[in-house]
């Protein structure tokens, strides 16, 4: 279904048996587990920060703010007009690249 996705990166815990079976069943995904560090404070964790960052832009569209829907497929829907939104006003706002 999603020929384009050759990589999932996912936090600790999505490690195990359950999403290794589903991850091979694929045949081509393969899963990276991002693991936090032990460092007291903040610090940036490589590729982590990009789920943050995605969950942060899509959490400003209002509908998806907080779990209003009933069905699962209605919220992937809105997850999908929210990040067809951001591209396109990143593709309004720079026409010549």
């Amino acid at each position: 279904m999603f020929p384009f996705i050759e990589r999932i990166f996912a936090d600790g815990g999505y490690r195990g048996e359950k999403m290794a079976r589903v991850v091979a069943r694929t045949g081509v995904w393969k899963l990276e587990i991002v693991k936090r560090s032990d460092a007291a404070g903040f610090e940036v964790l490589p590729k982590r920060w990009i789920v943050e960052r995605t969950f942060a832009w899509i959490s400003r569209c209002r509908r998806l703010a907080k779990d209003f829907e009933r069905y699962a497929r209605t919220t992937v829907a809105f997850v999908r007009l929210a990040m067809i939104r951001i591209m396109l006003r990143r593709l309004a706002a720079n026409p010549y690249s």
